[in-house]
């Protein structure tokens, strides 16, 4: 008979998760400081300030859902695995790139970059699987838990590499190469965690009372089942106006007379704002119910984008940049965890995965668009339109609960 659920190392397997991703957040910390003016450095052409988050995003959004569907079928683990293995590639080859100063091989290196965030952000379906439905926010805040500590990888690791040096591209590479060996280690932790994840989450369905279906729904099934259009307005709105700013702010600093050293410290407050009280949040979102936190986690984007329009100093950045990673903290566990319910074990990678493509192809949209808009019209309409993209899908969640759309309750399926 196979083990009971309470035999298996799910703390362990929480721990591992957790710090793989605090790999990655060192890893992205770099691309999201330096992506914009990477292909600047290397091309000469300001306009296109935007195109280095966007290869990012859109590399991410071509893997989410094929490593979602992979993950279903053969576990999560070696689709994670391979994440990280991309995401070394991605970090030499950019390093490699700016010392040749070789704009397709950048363009190469970031891609690999974007399909590592993409595939080992489907971390949370993994963290997912491992808690009963009560606990389920807890659990993805577990594991998200683990990029906070990223934050500190940019003012320990990556600014002292950047003192006292002119901003070009070689001294890019050997930050990048650093990224690199971030990245080993996330691929040593990965391959620590056993069993698989969604070993757990059969069992875990199976004492339930649930039975497996013999083939898994399709997405266009799932999409139709009670709470999953609300909650994917509300990831992919979350997401997408989450990293179009942060993703601009690197040149944002720059653009206001700050250091590139300064950099760091307003996306290290940002990483701090989105996973710092993820704990709490998830305890919350478990309590008061998904549909609620992701409005107040909207709510408090909009109000945080909002202060880019006035604030030039680095603390009252930062402040704004901490508060909108908070309120993509809330809004995203939310959304997240109700897709989650919504899902059976077999399921939910590929529906996790639909969300992240999704909310991966709009924001890489969105930060090309808005590099246009911050270098044609200024940051006071960049900062207004992002709080609008945010700011309106609320209002929308709002009415249909207004309308009597209920706050549903996980999927159980005997």
């Amino acid at each position: 008979m196979s083990s009971p659920v309470h035999d298996f190392p799910i703390r362990r397997n929480t721990f591992l998760l957790a710090a793989t991703l605090t790999s990655l957040s060192g890893m992205v910390q770099l691309a999201v400081a330096v992506g914009t003016i990477t292909l600047v450095l290397v091309t000469g052409i300001e306009g296109i300030l935007g195109l280095g988050p966007a290869i990012f995003l859109t590399a991410g959004a071509l893997a989410a859902l094929p490593a979602g569907r992979l993950m279903d079928r053969h576990g999560r683990i070696p689709v994670l695995a391979g994440g990280c293995v991309a995401g070394i590639a991605g970090s030499l080859t950019t390093a490699l790139g700016c010392e040749l100063e070789s704009a397709p091989v950048v363009v190469a290196g970031f891609a690999l970059v974007g399909v590592a965030q993409g595939t080992i952000l489907l971390a949370r379906a993994a963290a997912a699987d491992m808690y009963p439905p009560e606990r389920r926010a807890r659990g993805i805040s577990y594991v998200l838990f683990g990029a906070l500590f990223g934050a500190a990888l940019g003012p320990l690791v990556f600014r002292p590499l950047f003192a006292g040096k002119e901003l070009d591209t070689e001294a890019l590479v050997l930050p990048w190469i650093a990224a690199a060996g971030i990245m080993v280690v996330g691929l040593v932790l990965v391959l620590l965690v056993r069993p698989d994840p969604r070993t757990i989450a059969q069992r875990l369905h199976f004492d339930g009372g649930g039975a497996e279906p013999a083939e898994p729904a399709p997405l266009r099934e799932i999409i139709r089942r009670p709470g999953v259009v609300t909650a994917l307005v509300a990831a992919v709105a979350s997401f997408a106006g989450m990293v179009s700013v942060m993703n601009l702010t690197g040149y944002l600093v720059i653009d206001h007379g700050h250091h590139q050293a300064d950099v760091f410290t307003v996306i290290s407050l940002h990483i701090v704002g989105m996973y710092a009280l993820v704990l709490v949040i998830g305890q919350l979102v478990d309590k008061l119910g998904r549909r609620p936190g992701q409005v107040a986690g909207l709510l408090l984007m909009a109000l945080s984008t909002l202060g880019l329009a006035w604030f030039t100093s680095v603390p009252w950045m930062s402040v704004s940049l901490f508060g909108l990673g908070l309120g993509w903290n809330v809004s995203y566990v939310a959304a997240v965890t109700e897709l989650a319910d919504r899902a059976l074990p077999a399921e939910r990678g590929k529906l996790i995965g639909l969300t992240d493509q999704l909310s991966s192809f709009t924001g890489a949209a969105l930060v090309l668009l808005g590099g246009i808009v911050y270098s044609e019209v200024g940051v006071e309409a960049l900062a207004f339109a992002a709080a609008a993209f945010v700011g309106l899908p609320a209002a929308w969640i709002l009415l249909q609960s207004a309308a009597g759309a209920p706050d549903v309750r996980p999927l159980s399926v005997k």
